[in-house]
């Protein structure tokens, strides 16, 4: 496990411009705006005296509010563990946040390990895992334990019990550009998913969105990971033809080679194709000249990029897109530590706030089934570039 710091390392320089985001209760207007490094003087160093008792474990802070980052810092995901952990630091250092400490365990060798080791240390919150599967392990553990998970996980199925969901439901990015498109003037649409359980709540997801708008979805088809598949659904998806738009719930790429088989395959020659979430983790997404035209809907960019920026100068290296969940969480849990005594529980009806939290991917808030609902925008590709067709709402309103 290793300790968060919340100074500064000495040498090392930040980009003058400070993100212009914060711990924002958007019902209470009330907000943490980083303005950059600053000077924040070490904590005093004590040595210990000749009849000082040596404790197992992490000595305990009581001048702090002791917070878990669980993420894997080794295995095939240590680099999306690493950059979190990057970013919770990152956040600490911007929002010179001295009543904050975080310790990082990884879950690549058990998360409820991790877990129990975390709340034997004593701290009374844990952000993460990324896993809906160690989110499911954890919970109950956390849950008896009285600590709150704030998790980086988009698996609706694991939230609930104690467990919050920061990630990227699809579901959501699905209802806002399907909502879009039927404002523009779109009523038939068509889709083409994988299988899998992604590709089965996408369906859902796809189905209700249209139904709720007043759509009419026309065809909907799925395809395995196997050559030739996907051919196979656009053919059939042709048979019900024409549409106006077809959803692709898929990453780029594959949607990317998906576009001219649709095009080809009749009915769907001039639809608008539509993306989901995924699309927005690709850095190359807008450089697909078959997605030109396509809409997406996804969190806000401009924060990210300027955090983005601020990364790479500090770590030497491109940030991860879902580290900004951990600097997010981190602001989130700076503005509720506000009026957090330390030493107490964790006041967890506080992630209920009606109004919800600001960060870098916008506004969020979390409904009655602990997932986080997100202020999303819609994108179009255009260019070789990315443009916003449809903006991000600023905030819930208390509603």
């Amino acid at each position: 496990m290793a300790e968060g710091v919340s100074v500064p390392q000495r040498g090392v320089s930040f980009l003058r411009a400070a993100i212009v985001a914060g711990a924002l209760i958007l019902g209470g207007c009330q907000t943490v705006v980083p303005r950059g490094p600053g000077t924040v003087k070490a904590p005093p160093t004590t040595r210990p005296t000749a009849d000082s008792q040596v404790m197992p474990g992490i000595p305990v802070d009581t001048a702090r509010h002791r917070v878990a980052l669980l993420v894997p810092m080794t295995g095939g995901n240590a680099g999306v563990g690493q950059s979190l952990a990057n970013a919770t630091q990152l956040a600490l250092l911007d929002t010179k946040n001295e009543k904050v400490r975080i310790t990082t365990y990884d879950t690549a060798t058990g998360a409820a390990a991790a877990a129990q080791r975390a709340i034997a240390d004593g701290n009374k919150l844990i952000l993460g895992p990324l896993l809906g599967e160690d989110v499911r392990a954890i919970a109950p553990i956390a849950r008896r334990a009285g600590v709150p998970v704030v998790s980086f996980s988009n698996d609706a199925s694991a939230a609930g019990n104690g467990a919050y969901l920061m990630g990227y439901v699809p579901g959501q990015s699905i209802t806002r550009v399907v909502d879009y498109a039927r404002g523009q003037g779109v009523e038939s649409f068509a889709g083409l998913v994988p299988n899998g359980l992604y590709g089965e709540r996408a369906s859902t997801s796809f189905l209700r969105a249209v139904e709720g708008a007043g759509g009419q979805v026309v065809t909907l088809q799925t395809y395995d990971r196997a050559a030739g598949s996907i051919g196979a659904a656009v053919t059939r998806m042709a048979r019900n033809s024409p549409y106006q738009a077809v959803l692709i719930a898929d990453g780029g790429t594959g949607a990317a080679a998906a576009v001219p088989l649709i095009r080809k395959n009749g009915g769907g020659a001039g639809a608008r194709v539509l993306g989901t979430e995924l699309w927005n983790s690709e850095a190359s997404i807008a450089s697909k000249a078959a997605l030109n035209g396509a809409w997406f809907a996804s969190v806000p960019d401009n924060l990210y990029r300027q955090y983005a920026a601020k990364y790479r100068a500090r770590f030497g290296a491109a940030p991860f897109r879902l580290s900004s969940l951990g600097y997010d969480a981190v602001l989130l849990t700076v503005r509720i530590a506000r009026d957090w005594r330390v030493g107490d529980g964790f006041p967890e009806a506080r992630l209920h706030d009606a109004g919800g939290f600001s960060g870098i991917d916008g506004a969020f808030r979390f409904g009655r089934d602990n997932i986080a609902e997100r202020a999303l925008e819609v994108q179009e590709i255009k260019g070789g570039t990315t443009i916003v067709v449809s903006a991000a709402p600023a905030g819930f309103g208390g509603k």
